[in-house]
């Protein structure tokens, strides 16, 4: 029993710090969508990126020298995922809405235990599946309030591949590395891809004006370097279907945040953001009470 409760203290604090990495997250959508109407979109990731792998390269330079091979190159491989997420991410913004994008992005809920399940023969609890589907459901709910699905939409479906595939990497190899290490080479990979696109476009300009700069400093200091250290130190205490249920949380807070900024919330999004909510609660709370009620 005092071992149980140990447990369940000891993932309290990842998961709270989870849900305040998706605030964070939730409000750079609308951040990102008029930031990449002012700059080409892979010079503002270029940008983001470079300067996320600076600000991690100055609170930790011993980070570098505890690199091993394996996490150099477990590092990029999950980087490269990272980087697909956002370039898909970042590009779909300009054909879709803040919202919109938000809800998609949170798709990967639904991949990440698929692919768990699918190609790594993991698994899965059936509560686990309940609370995907419905967070799935709820996403959908709100990704077709609108008609029609069109190339904003696809590109952020292919987004939410690529995050769920960081999901499960982070989930298999964040316990056997120091993870401010890898969560350096992840955004050093991913700004390498941002500024090889930006520099094979031919452009790779710095942000226009202050505003720019502001949207560029806000996501790269805290939405990247700090969200990101984050994430990989909890996926080593957290299963990565737990992950990526807490992450589901990011559409909720994307769409209040787009509505704060003048978006319309229809009763699609209230409702499909209800049911995001319900499967935040199966994921944490029920099996909390069975446990409980279990040992009473």
């Amino acid at each position: 029993m005092a071992d149980r409760e140990k447990s369940g203290r000891s993932e309290r604090l990842p998961v709270a710090l989870l849900l305040v990495v998706t605030v964070v997250w939730g409000s750079t959508f609308v951040i990102v969508k008029s930031a990449v109407a002012h700059m080409a979109v892979m010079d503002f990731l270029a940008w983001r990126f470079g300067l996320a792998t600076l600000a991690m390269v100055a609170l930790s330079p011993s980070a570098l020298r505890r690199l091993s091979p394996r996490c150099l190159w477990q590092g990029a491989a999950t980087g490269l995922a990272l980087a697909g997420g956002y370039i898909f991410q970042t590009f779909g913004l300009q054909h879709t809405t803040a919202a919109i994008s938000g809800f998609l992005t949170g798709m990967s809920v639904v991949l990440t235990p698929l692919m768990l399940g699918l190609f790594l023969r993991r698994r899965i609890s059936l509560s686990a599946w309940a609370a995907t589907a419905l967070a799935g459901s709820g996403l959908a709910v709100i990704s077709f309030a609108r008609l029609g699905f069109g190339l904003g939409e696809w590109l952020t479906l292919g987004c939410a591949f690529c995050f769920a595939l960081q999901i499960v990497a982070l989930g298999e190899w964040a316990g056997g590395h120091d993870h401010f290490a890898l969560a350096t080479v992840q955004l050093a990979t991913t700004a390498l891809c941002c500024t090889a696109a930006a520099a094979g476009e031919g452009n790779l300009a710095p942000p226009p004006d202050l505003a720019v700069w502001g949207a560029v400093a806000a996501t790269a200091l805290v939405a990247t370097a700090l969200a990101f250290l984050i994430q990989t130190w909890a996926q080593t205490r957290l299963a990565p279907t737990r992950v990526a249920i807490v992450l589901t949380m990011e559409p909720v807070f994307a769409g209040l945040f787009a509505a704060l900024a003048g978006e319309e919330l229809s009763w699609r999004v209230l409702v499909g953001g209800a049911m995001v909510l319900v499967a935040m609660y199966l994921v944490e709370l029920a099996p909390r009470r069975r446990r409980v009620a279990k040992e009473a």
